[in-house]
């Protein structure tokens, strides 16, 4: 054995002799992994307003990502401007539409009184319309809420819980004279020409990629002109406009 071996072996008994044992390690508090959030949920900043999205299976994937886009970004300084976090039945991932999963930060029982409450959907309604604990739930925080925004066939969760009766609201192109016959306390507005309309506290859009609209609205609404011009200026909105463009 050379002396390079020697030195090698010399060293690595040298490492275990100073590495604490497993029972040593399990025993020490200091080698604890201590999450951010001590509870296991996702911190909110008080100074901050705090949007909430609401997901739940077979969510439309756009109506949740487009207003976590626009009011997750920072203003051109880099300051963070909102807590914007995803909130569902319980603490298990959730699948969107397309098979991407989101893992809820909060669930309806532990979920933070919100600022802004976003309302997506699904392409079938029906059982969600019977959801007692999120009818609950979207009403008790309607209560205290700045603005209450829906996407798409969101509108018929607003129109099962009742908090935006004798309120302007649209839904998904096709989708308005559904809501109209379910829920005739609604003003519904005509979904072939209307992709956004605000009524008081109520937002709503046709959703899918018209979700941007409802979002960079309200983030309007909440900021000012300049941070939507800076954000839109991020989203690329006018390569999107003008896609069609060859050279």
């Amino acid at each position: 054995m050379n002396r390079h071996m020697l030195w090698a072996l010399f060293s690595a008994v040298w490492i275990l002799s100073v590495l604490p044992s497993p029972a040593e390690i399990a025993n020490d508090e200091t080698c604890a992994v201590v999450p951010a959030a001590s509870n296991g949920q996702t911190e909110v900043d008080p100074a901050l307003p705090t949007v909430g999205i609401l997901v739940f299976p077979e969510v439309l994937m756009t109506e949740v990502t487009a207003p976590m886009d626009v009011f997750s970004k920072t203003n051109p300084d880099g300051k963070k401007l909102f807590n914007v976090f995803t909130i569902a039945e319980k603490p298990d991932p959730v699948a969107t539409e397309t098979g991407l999963r989101i893992v809820p930060d909060f669930t309806l029982s532990n979920c933070p009184q919100l600022t802004v409450l976003v309302v997506p959907s699904t392409y079938d309604m029906a059982e969600l319309v019977r959801h007692e604990d999120l009818i609950a739930f979207i009403q008790r925080q309607n209560r205290n809420t700045g603005f209450t925004m829906s996407n798409c066939a969101g509108a018929y969760l607003m129109g099962a819980s009742g908090i935006a009766d004798g309120k302007k609201i649209v839904t998904y192109i096709g989708g308005g004279q559904g809501l109209k016959e379910a829920y005739p306390n609604l003003l519904v507005q005509d979904d072939q020409t209307v992709s956004f309309v605000r009524d008081g506290k109520f937002l709503s859009s046709n959703g899918n990629l018209a979700s941007y609209i409802s979002a960079l609205e309200l983030l309007e609404e909440m900021t000012s002109p300049e941070q939507r011009a800076f954000v839109e200026s991020q989203l690329y909105l006018e390569r999107l406009q003008n896609h069609r463009r060859r050279p």
